[in-house]
């Protein structure tokens, strides 16, 4: 049973962790906290349902949400924070509309497609799961890891290596002189958009397709699990991000298993504040949290 969990845990943490380095990645390079980052996750997945429903293998329904999402990423971003950012306000503006706009995007994916629970089509994936030593791993459950690892490593790749990579780190360190140094700020936060909402999205899909259960109102739940990851990792922390996905997944798993499901929620914003009291900056936080 113990391996199970271990197995169950890891793989809710991979996606965990797909979500959450989206959300730091937005927060670190952007400074603010966007609220409709959960709903690039229900669109996300809402594509993907849909695209399968009308016949398109998985194999092209995941990268087209992840697109899709991270377009409406983009555009949402334009619509609500640029003009906060040219008129440089405060933290809390950004909070206040991304969280108006983010009930009004919720209600309206419940108006067009009603609060019921929709499923991916029967048959999508060949779920028979593979047996090791009393333990089994469903091909789902590989392709949640092996997809998260691929984003992830993709991820972090751009970050170090490339040219993009450099400029949105130095947009995070310093975005006044990034733009003295002829980086165009515009451009970056655009792209820094899209690829969170992009990892946002394909998040999405994965979770739908662990539970087999999409609703407009699952980007709502997950924000949370997001927040208390990203801060119990170290905000804006890209590798803390990750850490701290996994092990919400793992902490979940066990306690579902060894203790009562119904308190596998709560695990996570206790592990979070018994580790604020000790680390107020979270596991991987320094002094200066605004860092890709």
């Amino acid at each position: 049973m113990f391996a199970q969990q271990i197995i169950n845990g890891f793989v809710a943490g991979s996606a965990y962790a797909l979500f959450a380095l989206g959300f730091t990645l937005m927060f670190g390079v952007l400074g603010v906290v966007n609220l409709t980052y959960g709903f690039y996750f229900s669109a996300g997945a809402y594509i993907a349902l849909f695209a399968t429903l009308k016949g398109a293998p998985l194999a092209l329904a995941l990268p087209a949400a992840a697109v899709g999402a991270g377009l409406i990423a983009v555009v949402l971003d334009s619509i609500l924070l640029s003009r906060l950012r040219r008129t440089k306000a405060p933290e809390l503006a950004s909070l206040m509309v991304t969280l108006g706009g983010t009930l009004f995007l919720y209600s309206g994916m419940t108006a067009l497609f009603g609060s019921e629970i929709r499923r991916f089509p029967i048959g999508l994936i060949d779920n028979a799961p593979y047996d090791f030593h009393g333990a089994s791993v469903s091909p789902t459950q590989m392709l949640i890891v092996g997809a998260s690892a691929v984003l992830t490593l993709g991820l972090i790749a751009a970050l170090r290596a490339t040219r993009l990579g450099l400029s949105m780190r130095a947009l995070a360190e310093n975005p006044d002189a990034a733009e003295l140094m002829g980086i165009d700020t515009g451009a970056i936060m655009r792209r820094v958009s899209f690829i969170s909402g992009a990892l946002g999205g394909a998040a999405g899909v994965l979770i739908g397709l662990q539970y087999n259960a999409i609703t407009p109102y699952m980007g709502e739940a997950m924000t949370l699990k997001g927040f208390a990851i990203i801060i119990l990792g170290g905000l804006g922390d890209i590798g803390g991000a990750l850490i701290a996905g996994l092990l919400i997944g793992l902490l979940e798993a066990l306690t579902a298993g060894y203790v009562s499901s119904v308190y596998k929620d709560a695990i996570g914003f206790l592990a979070l504040v018994l580790t604020l009291w000790v680390r107020p900056l979270g596991l991987f936080g320094r002094a200066s949290a605004r860092r890709a």
